[in-house]
């Protein structure tokens, strides 16, 4: 990484737990206020990744400044061509997040064949993981709590110092 002082504290941690977790390479994705894609390698170097808007704020982003378009749930629309506002952009958020999150991981694999050769694992976390992996073919697992494990981990190897 450039400057690993912008490193993000969460992206970090979730790396930590990831790698202590499932090993390596990994892609870790995390879905919070903003979506992050890290990149971590077998021997837990952090490569670095993509940072997106996340799902909540370009859902409300919609709102705020279309005028006409309401606030929805963010819940899985029975299909990709509906028949009313709240589904069609209930589509558009849902499977274009799945759209978003496939390619870049595919793009990252790709990139990550200079450092591994085996396919990374990919992991993701956060509130909406559940929503985004029920549609996407990269995802392989999700864990709710990585975050927390990786505070976890990191203060176990600390305490002791």
């Amino acid at each position: 990484y450039d400057n690993p002082k912008e490193v993000g504290a969460d992206r970090i941690v979730n790396a930590v737990a990831a790698h202590e977790l499932y090993g390596g390479p990994l892609i870790i994705i995390d879905f919070g206020t903003a979506t992050t894609f890290c990149a971590v390698t077998s021997g837990a170097d952090y490569l670095g990744g993509a940072i997106v808007p996340g799902i909540k704020i370009s859902s409300e982003a919609l709102f705020s400044k279309a005028a006409k378009l309401p606030r929805v749930e963010l819940v899985k629309p029975p299909s990709v061509i509906c028949k009313n506002t709240v589904q069609s952009m209930q589509a558009g958020i849902v499977y274009g997040y799945v759209g978003l999150v496939d390619y870049i991981v595919n793009k990252m694999k790709a990139e990550m064949k200079k450092y591994e050769e085996k396919e990374p694992f990919v992991v993701a976390t956060g509130g909406l993981a559940r929503l985004i992996s029920s549609e996407s073919t990269t995802i392989n697992e999700i864990n709710g709590y990585l975050t927390l494990e990786g505070l976890r981990i990191i203060y176990n190897m600390n305490k002791n110092i």
